[in-house]
């Protein structure tokens, strides 16, 4: 598989989500993506936590995991499976309180 490929469900996610208006309406930044996630940092909200990772799973639904990083622990704080694309962004407008576009 080569790179293109590999970024290809990263930026898919990210679009799901709202693209560049998500990334201003968030604050989300350090955007890391794999051949099967996409990785990034985001700033103060309800859930208490500085990281997120939203994996795209076998059965075609996304699984989304909010924790936090402090030093060399991970805690994580929430986290959904079986999510599907149209519902991306209620639910992390539900558990984060910040807006995904205007």
């Amino acid at each position: 598989m080569n790179t293109t490929n590999k970024l290809q469900v990263a930026e898919t996610i990210l679009a799901q989500l709202g693209g560049n208006r998500f990334i201003a309406m968030t604050g989300a930044k350090d955007f890391l993506g794999d051949a099967s996630a996409l990785h990034f940092r985001i700033p103060s909200n309800r859930t208490k936590a500085n990281r997120v990772t939203i994996t795209l799973q076998a059965d075609d639904t996304y699984s989304i995991e909010w924790f936090s990083v402090r030093g060399f622990d991970k805690i994580v704080k929430r986290s959904f499976d079986g999510i599907y694309a149209d519902q991306l962004r209620h639910l992390w407008e539900s558990e984060t309180g910040l807006l995904t576009s205007l």
